[in-house]
């Protein structure tokens, strides 16, 4: 039994680079973020600053992701006859978690909405976020049932409907207090199926009972209707219910083309709220300027551009999927986020990638990163000690169809 020779690739090594960039680039802009006129001293409570905190936090999440670089992904596949499936097993694990956050007294509660679970003692006030890791599950647990499954995608009820299912249990459960992951799980679910080779048409069926559901959570909520009409007219009550969106307009625009300087934005004292978590991207523009946000958003056109280089570099169906499903995670959230700071969609809870201060989302995209440059690391033709009993999907007798090639089939 031999294993994938793997050794580094133009596109391992892009994504690390650019990870690493972006990594970097949050905990300056998070250090700068967090400054405050009136408060202690950054270098104070060293061990409890939130920067110095987020600073070993990102550290953490660089070396998880080149240590995940270097394990073979195919040990996260799923194989027949095993008696452990470790996909499976952190699938029941993540639902157990998004189950047990909503329970009054088990679940932490801030800004209104209840998504923490608290680790260890409340003097260290360290938090995890079960939403996070739904994230990394869905796409580990798609790319294994879709390379298992195979040319079945393409049967509604024997193959699409039960991971339809699976997408909607995950994305049900973190919905109830986190409309924006929620959307972004069924985004990316839906988009790794047609990926698969799903029918267009079978899941343009599905999405009707989907968007039904989206539309149930946003009027279980009165503050997510409350934040459409906002979004309508943000300027409408400036002082009010539109204030966060107007105060973001405002931050981007000071910044002009070059920005007030790093270190220099005025914003962040006090006026924009959220300005070192889903805001930061507004205070990189005040600091840098508009030039520094397109910096930033080449960045991540790059690791995009890496993470398609690293699915096609693929040579099973279960890397490719564990590829396009990382890219998706990583280009929507991305998307999302700017989306909300230029005030194009409604305002929710949604990170940038890598850049926003929030230990549970980058340690999490660190390992969903590892994974990509483990995939781009793989040499083509080279068996495994799995190829030797392989699973329904990856096809070892045959070339697996490419990704591009499914969806092209399907219009």
């Amino acid at each position: 039994m031999t294993w994938l020779d793997s050794r580094p690739s133009g596109a391992s090594t892009t994504i690390s680079i650019v990870a690493a960039s972006l990594m970097g680039l949050g905990v300056v802009m998070v250090f700068s973020a967090s400054a405050s006129l009136t408060g202690p001293a950054i270098t104070e409570n060293v061990i409890s600053n939130p920067s110095f905190r987020q600073a070993t936090f990102n550290f953490a999440a660089l070396v998880i992701m080149l240590m995940v670089g270097l394990c073979p992904y195919e040990s996260w596949q799923i194989r027949k006859g095993a008696w452990f499936q470790p996909a499976l097993f952190l699938a029941l694990l993540t639902l157990g978690l998004l189950a047990a956050v909503l329970v009054p007294g088990i679940g932490e509660e801030r800004n209104g909405a209840r998504r923490w679970l608290s680790l260890g003692p409340s003097s260290i006030g360290v938090s995890f976020q079960p939403s996070e890791l739904a994230k990394l599950t869905l796409v580990v647990l798609l790319a294994g049932l879709c390379a298992r499954l195979g040319e079945r995608v393409r049967k509604f009820w024997t193959g699409l409907l039960p991971m339809l299912l699976i997408i909607a249990v995950f994305a049900g459960l973190v919905g109830i207090e986190d409309f924006g992951t929620a959307a972004l799980l069924g985004l990316v679910g839906g988009c790794m199926l047609l990926g698969a080779g799903a029918k267009v048409w079978h899941l343009a069926l599905a999405a009707l009972p989907g968007v039904v559901g989206l539309v149930y959570l946003i009027i279980d909520k009165p503050y997510r209707l409350e934040r459409l009409k906002t979004f309508l007219d943000p300027f409408a009550d400036p002082q009010g219910s539109g204030y966060h969106q107007v105060q973001s307009l405002i931050t981007i625009a000071s910044g002009g083309w070059w920005g007030q300087g790093l270190g220099a934005g005025v914003q962040k004292y006090g006026y924009l709220p959220e300005g070192r978590t889903d805001f930061i991207f507004a205070v990189i523009c005040e600091e840098l300027g508009l030039v520094g946000g397109i910096a930033v958003l080449g960045l991540f056109a790059v690791l995009l551009w890496a993470g398609r280089k690293a699915m096609l570099r693929a040579n099973t169906d279960f890397g490719r999927m564990l590829a396009l499903g990382g890219t998706l995670t990583i280009g929507f959230q991305a998307a999302m986020n700017v989306a909300v700071v230029t005030v194009s969609i409604p305002t929710k809870g949604i990170a940038l990638p890598l850049v926003s201060a929030g230990g549970t989302g980058v340690l999490l995209f660190g390992v969903l990163l590892g994974l990509m440059i483990n995939v781009a690391r793989r040499r083509q033709g080279v068996e495994t000690q799995w190829a030797a009993h392989p699973v329904r999907g990856d096809r070892a007798d045959r070339p697996a169809m490419p990704i591009g090639a499914a969806m092209a089939a399907q219009l």
